[in-house]
């Protein structure tokens, strides 16, 4: 079980969660997680208020409030500031975040901070490279219009690697340059499905050429 405020560290968000919810002995947990279906994954001001809330209802045992969102925007840590500094009695905060310079120097100064790794499962496209359909491209596209910037980068690498076991398709040089550049777009918060679709339309149209 934690010991005091803390802010958790993890590229694997729902494992962070799932980690410290398990490893946590009370009943007494509140989640805030933010929605993660929006782009932004941003941790939201009328959330701050809950938790605002919520921290001022004492307990006599310890209650955890736990934290998670891709984005932290400084309005959200600044509203919470004050709280995290002189936290009301048996108030134990648990911050998640994927890097701890998402979250003001003045707020990872006032916690402690650790790093929780996960051993991912290799990532699964659901996808027959060797006969891709454009109804499966369209379902793929609507299924990961709203990912991350690191699950679009996953997506775009698992593509690259077994493309590269799928004999019957050869891409051209400019082709596969393509894979780079749209791993650097991705790191660049384009859309994901205008990379995706560049790319997924360029493997079907490479299975065209095979025949």
């Amino acid at each position: 079980m934690m010991i005091g405020s803390t802010i958790v560290v993890s590229q694997d968000l729902d494992f962070a969660k799932k980690n410290i919810l398990d490893s946590i002995d009370s009943k007494l947990i509140k989640t805030y997680f933010a929605d993660e279906l929006e782009r932004s994954g941003e941790f939201k001001v009328e959330l701050a208020k809950e938790v605002i809330r919520e921290a001022y209802i004492t307990e006599e045992h310890p209650k955890y409030l736990i934290l998670c969102a891709l984005n932290y925007n400084i309005i959200v840590q600044n509203s919470l500031l004050k709280l995290l500094e002189e936290p009301p009695r048996n108030i134990i905060f648990i911050l998640i975040v994927k890097s701890k310079t998402a979250l003001l120097p003045t707020i990872r100064s006032r916690l402690n901070i650790t790093h929780l790794k996960s051993q991912k499962e290799p990532y699964e496209l659901g996808l027959n490279l060797k006969n891709l359909s454009l109804n499966d491209i369209f379902l793929f596209l609507k299924k990961h219009k709203n990912s991350s910037r690191d699950e679009v980068k996953e997506i775009i690498q698992t593509l690259l690697k077994e493309l590269i076991m799928v004999d019957s398709i050869k891409l051209r040089a400019s082709e596969l340059d393509m894979f780079d550049k749209s791993i650097e777009l991705s790191q660049l918060n384009s859309r994901p499905q205008n990379i995706l679709s560049i790319l997924l339309l360029t493997i079907h149209q490479a299975q065209g050429r095979k025949r």
